[in-house]
């Protein structure tokens, strides 16, 4: 006999809304909803909720946001909302012990990899830009360490040449949302938690990204430079110094079936980009210093781009 789960959701950025929302149309009870404080933002130093803390004022869900659960108030009052169990996405925060046991079947995350792979906080970025033919999203039992709990259900996703960062994120968590769905049916059917423990010998990391992560050297090949901008735009976005010493941001690129002998980084004809191993690059979108994104006909047209610049 299936009988609804007493729920609260910790998550914060707005690509996990759709996830809150499938919270909302299903069969359980929702009964609070946790997120990160307002921060300043802007010149001008506005608290700024974050998204998901407005999508809970908007649907009348209680929402709470504690700096860290050191408070012992904070956490009684965890532990008073009786939970099934706690659903945790993109919350932000590592959570320590006494939080991870409050809920019945603890807390249960969705993470976008196959995870033991990239563990950590980037690991749709870093999918990408190391060239992964495949990634996922897997539907994890909360530890105390970083994305080591064992595995509740796990779904591939390939990754072709045109993928970026924002389709993949976008997709992968279409993917974690439906997952969830089927894995706390099952839970509320059966009152258990089947789980397999993550292979140790198996497990990569990712960290927290810079801006410097961005930064292209064109001694690498078109296809490692193709994969870094498609991984990390928008953020932190991947960018290079043009032949004046400016920064110049690469928003769009696409790897040409072509060789050269040129020295790396030297802009061939048509915005053609000299990279390792004798390949090419050709850039297509691209934003100067202080200017707006242009296409890199524009950008030639412009002198923004110049034939015979090395570019580093």
């Amino acid at each position: 006999m299936t009988k609804p789960l007493r729920i609260a959701f910790m998550g914060t950025p707005d690509f996990v809304c759709p996830t809150v929302q499938s919270l909302i149309d299903g069969s359980h009870d929702l009964v609070c909803i946790y997120t990160q404080p307002p921060r300043e933002k802007g010149r001008h130093k506005k608290l700024e909720k974050t998204p998901v803390h407005i999508m809970a004022e908007n649907i009348g869900i209680e929402v709470r946001y504690p700096i860290d659960f050191k408070s012992l108030q904070d956490v009684q009052a965890f532990e008073d909302l009786k939970l099934d169990v706690a659903i945790v996405a993109a919350f932000g925060m590592l959570l320590p012990q006494n939080i991870l046991d409050a809920p019945k079947f603890g807390c249960i995350n969705i993470h976008p990899s196959l995870l033991p792979r990239w563990r950590g906080p980037s690991p749709v970025q870093y999918a990408l830009w190391k060239g992964d033919e495949k990634t996922g999203v897997s539907v994890m039992s909360l530890e105390k360490s970083m994305d080591t709990g064992p595995i509740i259900a796990q779904e591939k996703c390939l990754i072709d040449t045109l993928t970026t960062f924002e389709t993949l994120n976008h997709d992968l968590w279409v993917k974690g949302t439906n997952l969830l769905s089927h894995c706390l049916e099952e839970l509320s059917k059966t009152r258990e938690l089947k789980s397999t423990p993550q292979d140790e010998n198996a497990a990569t990391y990712c960290k927290l990204l810079t801006k410097e992560d961005g930064h292209i050297n064109f001694v690498e090949t078109a296809t490692q430079i193709d994969c870094q901008i498609r991984g990390l735009n928008p953020w932190p976005g991947t960018w290079c110094l043009d032949g004046a010493g400016k920064r110049l941001k690469i928003i769009q690129a696409t790897i040409l079936n072509e060789k050269t002998d040129k020295k790396f980084g030297t802009v061939i004809e048509d915005g053609k980009i000299s990279c390792g191993d004798n390949t090419v690059l050709q850039l297509q979108k691209i934003q100067p210093e202080n200017k707006n994104v242009m296409g890199v006909s524009d950008a030639l047209n412009g002198g923004y781009l110049k034939q015979g610049d090395i570019l580093s």
